[in-house]
């Protein structure tokens, strides 16, 4: 049924959830997952030192939320790819799933935002609107 999933992750509870559900879904469908951490942009005009060391620190919070995902995926028969890209969850998310021509889109119902106690998901609300191919949002 689905050959290719992508799972957005943020490190939230939510995000975590769905890392889960993404690993039965592959061991399931026999497919492959490609999870996904965007990180926000870095200001252009913040010059060096900072610059590297923004970017250094931000990286490392990307590997780690990445890391933890793979723990919750566990093991699946198929191969588990990561990327951390920067820029705003709902783009990164889209457009990874555009370029690896992905079957399904995973994502947690909230995420970290500043809102996220306020809104539901107003960035899985993005993706579903936005995506080309289903989208399973978990609670």
């Amino acid at each position: 049924m689905f050959h290719k999933i992508l799972v957005g992750v943020d490190g939230s509870d939510h995000a975590l959830r769905a890392v889960r559900l993404a690993g039965e879904l592959a061991r399931t469908c026999h497919a492959d997952i490609v999870i996904v951490h965007a990180y926000p942009p870095i200001p252009p005009d913040l010059g060096e030192p900072n610059l590297q060391a923004t970017i250094s620190e931000r990286l490392h919070e990307a590997n780690q939320v990445l890391e933890r995902a793979l723990q919750e995926v566990g093991f699946t028969p198929r191969t588990v790819e990561t990327e951390a890209l920067e820029g705003a969850a709902p783009d990164v998310i889209l457009r990874v799933a555009e370029v690896r021509q992905v079957d399904l889109i995973v994502v947690g119902s909230r995420g970290l935002g500043a809102l996220a106690s306020l809104l539901l998901g107003s960035q899985s609300q993005e993706v579903i609107q936005r995506a080309t191919c289903p989208v399973l949002v978990v609670r």
